[in-house]
């Protein structure tokens, strides 16, 4: 058997048998040399699954290599490239989370109908009006700046119809706008509405102190400029100051000196251009306060970027808020007004106007939010020169009913001693399709002070929309002793998000 023989002999070449091994035991061999053909025929397998293994591989990095999708790419690629796309659309949706974070985007529409009764026939309203308002707010944060963290506000808004304003203007009434929602920036045409940029501002708020450590920080500076709504900043309110769900009459939702008087001068559509400096106390956190001092363009050019910095409203409010009543939060306001070349009574004469004023909101149970609003004008002439409103929401919870609320206010405008002396005057009856007095203005001889009370009620439907009927009355308007006293019905629509 030479092919025995060479095995035996490689055998013990190898060192793996004695030269007497085949001799002694040919069967081993036989057995031994059945093995080798087995791993040698193994191997042979192993070298063929190896080379398609490897062109398997070539024809996956091939294909992983190129963006496209085939039919004849391995099952495998087709899985990776799946895995990888999704892993792709993940993180592009994570950069666009990243990028929207922080973004605040909030939508209002708010609709009104009111009736009034007591006002003079023939009015240019018919005595019952009907309008919608609809609001638009983006909050844009910037990225950082080291410690300064700022942001970009924007507001749009749109809206027909002037409510039963137009009637109370011309009938010399102090509290003109018994619809606060009302808004039309197309002028005289209703037809013409359109949407305008109301607001656009910058802020940043620095930690204090400069170059300090800012988890440390409890004080800061907030800086804004832009175009804004001066009463986001300044007489805030928690439990009057939104007319889209609160009180509806003016003098409810700001100071009435500074609004149904127009001591702050805001352009046709209800905003200025300003400039803000605040400085925050954090270091009590329960109970911060603030001091705020402002610069706005007013008046008939310097609202609208005209002449905006000939004559400026200054403004500068202390605020605090206080827990009370058991830890019920409080907010205290102070603050003060001046302002040149304001028309007078005489509007032939300008001079300056100078005020005070305080607003106070504070809860006295879970379910009661009280407010108060004072102002006084202690240089320059308007038809009142003090005002007076208080009154307070009430929670549904108390009849289970804890979205809802009920809202009960009262003013008190008190006529000027230079308007008692020049005497009051108004339409006597009726206004023609385009607001003109019909027959003649009357006069009279004002006295003592008009009086507004006002109470709503608003029912939650959902959590985006609302509707509140409301009802005022408005007694010696224009502080006439002989005026007869309005009444104004109304229903209010409310949907935001």
């Amino acid at each position: 058997m030479p092919r025995l023989a060479k095995l035996t002999a490689a055998l013990v070449a190898a060192g793996l048998a004695l030269p007497t091994f085949a001799a002694d035991d040919e069967a081993s061999l036989q057995k031994l040399l059945a093995r080798m053909e087995k791993l040698e025929a193994r191997n042979t397998e192993l070298e063929k699954e190896v080379k398609a293994l490897k062109g398997d591989s070539e024809a996956i990095a091939r294909g992983l290599d190129s963006p496209l999708l085939s039919q004849y790419e391995p099952e495998l690629t087709v899985r990776l490239k799946g895995a990888e796309k999704d892993v792709l659309e993940m993180k592009k949706s994570a950069k666009l989370a990243d990028k929207l974070d922080g973004i605040k985007v909030g939508a209002a529409l708010t609709t009104v109908a009111q009736h009034a009764a007591g006002l003079p026939s023939n009015t240019a309203d018919g005595g019952a009006q009907l309008n919608y308002r609809a609001d638009i707010s983006i909050e844009l944060p910037l990225n950082p700046i080291g410690d300064i963290e700022h942001k970009v506000f924007a507001h749009l808004r749109m809206g027909q119809g002037q409510g039963l304003n137009a009637a109370m203007s011309h009938l010399g009434y102090f509290a003109s706008a018994p619809n606060a929602v009302a808004f039309r920036a197309s002028g005289a045409n209703p037809d013409d509405s359109v949407a305008i940029l109301g607001q656009a501002w910058y802020q940043a708020a620095i930690p204090l102190p400069f170059g300090g450590f800012k988890p440390y920080s409890r004080e800061k500076l907030e800086v804004t400029f832009g175009k804004m709504d001066i009463f986001g900043f300044f007489d805030q309110n928690t439990a009057a100051g939104d007319e889209s769900k609160q009180f509806l009459n003016s003098v409810f939702i700001h100071n009435p000196l500074l609004d149904a008087g127009r001591e702050i001068g805001v352009d046709a559509n209800g905003f200025q251009p300003g400039f803000i400096a605040s400085y925050v106390n954090n270091a009590n956190k329960p109970e911060p306060w603030r001091l705020s001092l402002g610069l706005f363009g007013a008046g008939d050019k310097g609202s609208n970027y005209q002449k905006s910095l000939s004559a400026p409203l200054a403004m500068f409010q202390a605020e605090k808020q206080l827990r009370l009543f058991g830890g019920q939060v409080g907010n205290y306001r102070a603050y003060a007004w001046t302002r040149s070349q304001v028309p007078e009574l005489d509007s032939s004469v300008t001079g300056r106007h100078t005020g005070i004023g305080f607003s106070v909101d504070q809860r006295v149970g879970d379910g009661i939010n009280l407010f108060a609003r004072y102002g006084h004008l202690v240089k320059g002439e308007l038809p009142f020169n003090q005002a007076l409103s208080i009154g307070g929401e009430i929670s549904g919870a108390y009849w289970s009913r804890g979205s809802d609320a009920i809202g009960i206010g009262g003013s008190w405008l008190k006529a000027s001693s230079a308007y008692r002396t020049s005497g009051g005057s108004g339409c006597a009856g009726g206004y023609d399709a385009n607001g003109s007095c019909l027959s003649g203005y009357f006069g009279f001889t004002p006295n003592g002070a008009e009086k507004v009370a006002e109470i709503y009620y608003r029912y939650h439907i959902s959590p985006q929309f609302e509707i509140s009927p409301d009802f005022q009355l408005i007694t010696r308007g224009g502080a006439n002793p002989d005026a007869e006293s309005v009444k104004v019905f109304g229903l209010r629509a409310n949907i935001s998000y």
